[in-house]
């Protein structure tokens, strides 16, 4: 399996021609995104220039600061962006779950092969975001952490309905618990796709899941 850039599950690069105005600025947008998050992922953000994006987009210089007032602003709507449907798939993983009759460690589990299936997607995205995890002084810090809470919070959800349910001990620390759950999964993806990549997606989510059957799931009662 190879390494590529990109967020996934986003809008095609292409639109049709009549397609309406916000669904073509969707799409250039996009392309935006894919085309910052592939340049950042290989160069870093310092010598990323606005031209060099665009270019890689297929579009103007204009139409980047027509679509953002900045480099900065690009980066982090594309983290808010990407995040954001990271923390989507893992409710939905988690919701799909339960409606079929799963447990609350089922739909832990689910989330753990939902999170690896859009971290198989988007690799770059994560790197950029894991890289961005040690920066503090970066001026979207603020909208990387509500970003980051947002996914934090559907897990966390999930581990208090388990709480509530005596699936797992009412002692369980669930900020905690979730941020290293959420964290076991980014770090592990990124190892499987940097390292091992004759790994397959369902090798590496049953080792996780073992895991945290054995480790999670034990300290239930």
């Amino acid at each position: 399996m190879s390494v590529l850039p990109g967020l996934g599950g986003g809008a095609a690069a292409g639109t049709a021609p009549g397609a309406a105005p916000g669904t073509r600025r969707a799409a250039t947008r996009r392309r935006l995104f894919d085309a910052a998050v592939a340049l950042i992922a290989e160069q870093g953000f310092s010598a990323t220039t606005v031209d060099e994006i665009a270019d890689r987009a297929g579009v103007a210089k204009g139409t980047v600061y027509y679509n953002f007032a900045s480099k900065n602003v690009l980066y982090e709507e594309l983290l808010r962006d990407g995040l954001d449907q990271l923390a989507e798939s893992l409710r939905q993983a988690a919701d799909t779950t339960v409606a079929r009759g799963g447990t609350r460690i089922d739909a832990l589990d689910a989330m753990i092969r939902a999170g690896l299936d859009f971290i198989a997607r988007s690799p770059a995205l994560t790197q950029l975001y894991v890289a961005e995890l040690w920066r503090t002084n970066r001026t979207w810090r603020a909208t990387l952490t509500s970003v980051r809470g947002r996914a934090l919070n559907v897990v966390e959800s999930v581990l208090h309905d388990a709480v509530r349910s005596g699936e797992l001990s009412d002692g369980l620390d669930v900020p905690l618990t979730a941020s290293a759950l959420l964290g076991m999964v980014l770090v592990a993806a990124l190892d499987w796709l940097s390292f091992q990549p004759d790994r397959s997606v369902e090798e590496v989510h049953a080792s996780l899941s073992r895991l945290v059957q054995g480790r999670v799931a034990a300290g239930a009662g």
